[in-house]
């Protein structure tokens, strides 16, 4: 037929769809068995909705498991495009959207438990959907997943176009430049067009029983109204929970780190992570705060004879981490390299987090990821806390996954200008992207030292694996010298005072942390460095480096003494990495950073900024414009930049926290510091065993603790509720209110 679209065949689509509809249900009773993976509900299968400019949401299944809740699961979605008005229309007869097409086996309209389709950014004008014939394996989001298919008719095609109303059509585009991409959502009213060999669906056959494992954990007295419990499944372990009278049961562990949630904090529908913080919503297991990628399992839980049964499948014990489902890139970069819908500057937290936030959401055209780096997105905060760990061990993510995903890395590409007039970037060696999306991302480039010698080979700042791993290689059984008592300078302090011979640290404060965690608590720790062989020269600053045939011998320091050095770490800071902005009329402000509202805007439409490099209103400090430069701030920027590129009008509001190791022992921080002027202290310090409140006034506005968890998780869910903790309650002691059991 070429590109012609025929007609539909009334009386053959009557014949079959009474077929189809018994083999999707006997499809669904099948999959009451199991709490395995269902058909689509991997992360690499999406179906295609005629429909898809509507704003339909992902299923809360996704992951492979079952779940009988009925809120993320709707028995009929319905098209909320034509909720809001938009006309359907058919091209020669055919049907609308409502009307199950003969091809689409799979279609999410007829069968609940296929996945949501994927949606475009804001300004979306329309969707056309070509069917190319019934029971096609071969097509994306369609084709045949279990059971025997009908045989297979004369192929017919169909075509269905769905326009939104009006006064959507005016949001802004968000095609390359603003032209006529064949991979762009247009504001103009035009359509979009997906094909039906846009995706390969993933094989996830129904398992067995022997796949799954179900059994009683408990009667349903055992548990209380707030309470958890981690109970013995098979091979396994799950985490279950009872809330306002209902049992939930999820993965047992963190995806992020492996802490145990039954050791977190239940509040408000939600568990936290007793260990980072992250947060992961008990009805779906979906992440609902960082940091972190990954959701929790969901699984299935049924009440017989006042006993809990909990059913889930193997792998999913096995697993303890669920991906979301992403939508897939339809728009190959291939004859259009030159442009792209979404251009991401920076590869850390916030760059990565927004990428896969706007796949998650269903946006499946192009997007470009570029990093100074050399490798793909990594876990910076370990570079500091283990020197020597090689950089496919610190990977976020596999290069399969951003194939999969059609996110494109492209590393060791440095932006040098961005032009915001013509939407276009240009890189150092001279290649120009344009876009119609941009987040800036670029993080902070590490201070360095003005003195005499500080080019010598073996003086480092840490912000690369291969600093990180030279640094440890030459400092084995030598003598290392570190610059800076901040958070990095002490974890490179802790991490070499078992490979070095000698370990020094060189401070201008009178304390370690004195800023941060307040002179008491940074005393402390300074004990237990001191404990562990570390020499400590504080109050003073280096004058000099002596370098011996462009190696350093000596740092020397302004209070005249010289320290022995065969390597030395500088930690003094940061500061914005935002030059190649000034020139682009993107805001900065004096100190370089880019001030951005509670969506992530910065001055200029459609550009978003992120991270290390912002600042922005905090929500608990009365919105007063702060830079939080914690790896789970970046997180959750990165995905508010990236929904409000969806026009989602979402709003940061997360409480920052952060976390330190040094010594086999863990300090957590949550909320926002600066300016406290009281410190009141509940516990042991020389024990380290403590937990100190930062006030401000009659205001508890930040806590650290060390082996006191989860009390710092606790307070961070408290200060996300809106509550406010005044200082008269953590005066006295008595926090039976912080460490009570449920909201």
């Amino acid at each position: 037929m070429g590109g012609c679209f025929s007609k539909p065949k009334p009386d053959y689509i009557s014949e079959h769809l009474g077929a189809f509809r018994k083999e999707v249900e006997d499809e669904n009773r099948l999959a009451q068995l199991s709490s395995g993976p269902l058909p689509g509900c991997s992360s690499d299968t999406t179906a295609h909705h005629p429909c898809a400019g509507g704003p339909f949401l992902p299923c809360g299944n996704q992951g492979a498991t079952f779940s009988p809740a009925p809120r993320h699961v709707p028995s009929r979605p319905r098209c909320r495009a034509l909720d809001a008005g938009a006309t359907a229309r058919t091209a020669r007869g055919g049907f609308s959207p409502q009307t199950p097409a003969p091809s689409a086996w799979k279609h999410p309209e007829i069968n609940p438990r296929w996945p949501r389709p994927p949606r475009p950014l804001a300004g979306g004008a329309g969707v056309l959907l070509e069917a190319r014939g019934p029971g096609r394996t071969g097509a994306r989001g369609v084709g045949w997943a279990g059971g025997s298919p009908p045989p297979r008719p004369p192929a017919v095609e169909l075509k269905i176009e769905v326009v939104l109303p009006e006064k959507d059509r005016g949001k802004e585009e968000l095609s390359a430049g603003g032209k006529g991409s064949p991979r762009a959502y247009q504001g103009n009213g035009t359509a979009r067009h997906f094909h039906s060999e846009e995706r390969l669906p993933a094989p996830h056959p129904y398992p067995g029983a022997q796949d799954c494992v179900e059994a009683a954990v408990c009667h349903v007295k055992d548990l209380e109204n707030g309470q958890m419990r981690e109970v013995e499944l098979g091979w396994g372990k799950v985490l279950l929970v009872k809330d306002n009278g209902e049992f939930h049961a999820l993965g047992h562990k963190c995806p992020h780190y492996g802490a145990p949630l039954v050791k977190g904090v239940l509040s408000r529908g939600r568990v936290r992570c007793p260990w980072h913080g992250a947060c992961f919503n008990i009805s779906t297991g979906d992440l609902e705060d960082f940091p972190g990628l990954d959701s929790l399992h969901k699984f299935q839980v049924k009440i017989e004879k006042e006993k809990v049964y909990v059913r889930a499948s193997k792998q999913a014990l096995q697993l303890q981490r669920r991906t979301k489902v992403m939508a897939t890139c339809i728009s190959p970069s291939a004859g259009h390299s030159s442009s792209t819908n979404v251009l991401i500057v920076g590869a850390g937290a916030a760059g990565l987090v927004c990428a896969e936030t706007l796949r998650q959401e269903g946006f499946s055209d192009r997007i470009v990821l570029c990093t100074l780096d050399r490798h793909l997105p990594y876990d910076r905060p370990k570079l500091s806390k283990s020197l020597d760990t090689q950089p496919e061990q610190l990977a976020l993510r596999p290069k399969e996954f951003f194939r999969a995903h059609g996110i494109e890395v492209l590393t060791e590409a440095q932006v040098v200008t961005v032009d915001v007039r013509n939407k276009r970037a240009v890189f150092k060696d001279g290649f120009k992207l344009e876009y119609s999306k941009l987040l800036l991302a670029p993080g902070s480039s590490p201070k360095t030292l003005s003195c005499k010698g500080k080019d010598a080979e073996n003086v480092f700042t840490i912000r690369t694996p291969e600093d990180a791993n030279r640094a440890a290689r030459l400092a084995w059984g030598r003598n290392a010298v570190v610059v800076g008592a901040g958070f990095l300078g002490m974890e490179v302090a802790a991490y070499l005072t078992e490979k070095a011979h000698s370990v020094s640290v060189v401070e201008l404060e009178e304390t370690p942390f004195r800023r941060f965690l307040g002179e008491r608590v940074g005393r402390a720790l300074m004990k237990m460095f001191e404990s562990n062989r570390v020499k400590f020269y504080m109050q003073t600053e280096v004058s000099e480096l002596r370098v011996q045939e462009g190696k350093l011998k000596e740092v020397v320091l302004k209070s005249s003494k010289v320290v022995r050095a065969d390597v030395c770490v500088v930690g003094i800071g940061a500061v914005p990495a935002t030059g190649f902005l000034r020139q682009s009329g993107i805001g900065l402000d004096s100190r370089g950073f880019i001030p951005v509202n509670k969506m992530m805007q910065t001055n200029v439409p459609g550009v978003f900024a992120a991270g290390d490099a912002v600042t922005f209103p905090l929500a608990g400090r009365n919105n007063r414009k702060a830079s939080v430069p914690h790896w789970q701030m970046a997180h959750a920027q990165g995905r508010v930049a990236a929904q409000n590129m969806l026009a989602q009008e979402a709003e940061i509001s997360t409480v920052p926290y952060l976390w330190t190791s040094m010594f086999g022992k863990s300090l957590r921080y949550a909320g926002y510091g600066d300016g406290f002027d009281d410190v009141i202290i509940q516990g042991d310090l020389d024990e380290l065993k403590f937990v100190a409140f930062y006030t401000k006034g009659d205001e508890v506005i930040s806590v650290a603790s060390m082996n006191c968890d989860p009390i710092v998780s606790k307070v961070a869910e408290v200060l996300a509720s809106g509550r406010t903790i005044r200082k008269r309650e953590v005066e006295t002691g008595d926090m039976s209110w912080l460490t009570g059991k449920g909201s």
